[in-house]
């Protein structure tokens, strides 16, 4: 899935003014979401493993792939232009 984030979201100001830059917690949102969009609400979640890269800048396009299967996912963020890699880490839906 490829998304982007507009230089308009309400995250941006302040993170970081005159250099914004997209927050992890946005990125993970996204996973998150494309997550959900074909399995449904997951509560709880856990996020085990988590590393974060290189940085999204607003409007710049990234996409995400993920491995696995639930209940848990394997997932990738990388910067569509040049494919490369923002964040990766692990995913698990259920207690």
């Amino acid at each position: 899935m490829s998304f982007a984030i507009p230089h308009d979201h309400p995250c941006l100001p302040g993170h970081f003014p005159g250099h914004p830059l997209v927050p992890g917690v946005v990125l993970l949102d996204q996973v998150v979401g494309l997550i959900e969009s074909t399995h449904g609400p997951l509560r709880p979640l856990r996020l085990p493993q988590v590393k974060f890269m290189q940085p999204l800048r607003p409007d710049e396009p990234a996409r995400i792939e993920l491995d696995g299967a639930g209940p848990r996912w394997r997932f990738r963020v990388l910067r569509e232009a040049d494919g490369v890699l923002l964040a990766s880490g692990e995913l698990v839906a259920g207690a």
